[in-house]
C-alpha cells in the first residue's frame, strides 16, 4: 500500500494488516532458511494458531561432499532432524513437522517439468487441506537458484490451490525487492530466539560432518522482525 501523501510504500504490522487472520505456509529452499528469513513469522503465526506448516524444498545433501551413499543419506537425515528441531524451537513442541520435497540442492526442477508440476500439485493440495491463505517464500530476485525456484513453485502452487492464496517474499540473501504492492512486518522475536532456533542446524554451523558449507557467524544475528513483501496485488 502506497501512502497517498508521501507516495512511499507503507509498512503495516502483521497484526494490523489484512493478513492478521491468515493461515500461513512457509516455504524454505533449504533447511535453515526457515529460521533466517521467516523465523519471526513462524513464531507469531504459531502463537496465534495460524501456522499451516513449513515446507523445505531441497534434501540438503549439497552442503557437504559424500564419499559414499551412506554418508549422503546420513546428511539428508541429519538435516531433516535439524529442521524439525528448529521449527519446534520457533513454533513450540506441538508444531507439525516440516514437509520435505527433496529436490536436489542447487539443481532445481525447471518450471513445467514433471518434478516441478508434481511438487506444485502437492503444495496446492496442502493449501487446500490446511486452509492456507498466504504463503511466505524467498523472492524471485534472490541470487541463489534454489531460492528463485522456490518463488516460482510457490506462485504455481498458489494458482493451482482452488482457493485464494497470496504469496509474500521474505529475504535471506538478497536485497529487498524494489517493486512491491504491500509490505508487512512481524512482531519482534524475543532476544536470542532466532539464534537458538538456528543453533539446531549444527551440520551447517560446525564441522560435525566434515568439510562443507558453513553459515557465516553474522547470519545468526538477524533482525528481530521479518519483513514480508507482496508484489502481485494490493492487500
Amino acid at each position: 500500500m502506497v501512502n497517498e501523501k508521501t507516495g512511499r510504500l507503507a509498512t503495516l504490522a502483521l497484526e494490523r494488516s489484512p493478513w492478521r487472520s491468515a493461515r500461513w505456509l512457509v516455504i524454505a529452499p533449504h533447511a535453515d532458511d526457515e529460521t533466517l528469513g521467516a523465523g519471526a513469522l513462524i513464531h507469531q503465526a504459531s502463537e496465534a494458531e495460524r501456522l499451516a506448516g513449513v515446507v523445505i524444498l531441497t534434501d540438503g545433501a549439497g552442503s557437504h561432499d559424500h564419499p559414499d551413499l551412506a554418508s549422503r543419506a546420513r546428511l539428508v537425515r541429519t538435516r531433516r532432524l535439524e529442521a524439525g528441531r528448529a521449527v519446534r524451537r520457533l513454533a513450540g513442541d506441538g508444531a507439525a513437522p516440516p514437509v520435505f520435497l527433496d529436490w536436489p540442492d542447487a539443481q532445481p526442477a525447471s518450471a513445467g517439468s514433471m518434478m516441478f508440476e508434481a511438487s506444485a500439485r502437492r503444495l496446492a493440495a496442502l493449501c487446500r487441506e490446511r486452509r492456507v491463505d498466504a504463503i511466505a517464500v524467498t523472492g524471485p530476485d534472490d541470487p541463489h537458484c534454489d531460492h528463485q525456484a522456490a518463488a516460482q513453485l510457490a506462485r504455481r502452487a498458489a494458482g493451482m490451490a482452488r482457493r485464494p492464496v497470496a504469496v509474500f517474499d521474505y529475504i535471506v540473501w538478497g536485497a529487498a525487492p524494489s517493486e512491491t504492492k504491500l509490505r508487512i512486518t512481524t512482531r519482534p522475536l524475543r532476544a536470542g530466539l532466532r539464534a537458538y532456533a538456528l543453533s539446531a542446524h549444527q551440520s551447517q554451523l560446525t564441522p560435525m560432518l566434515g568439510p562443507g558449507f558453513r553459515l557465516e557467524t553474522q547470519r545468526r544475528l538477524q533482525a528481530a522482525s521479518d519483513t514480508l513483501y507482496r508484489r502481485d496485488a494490493y492487500g
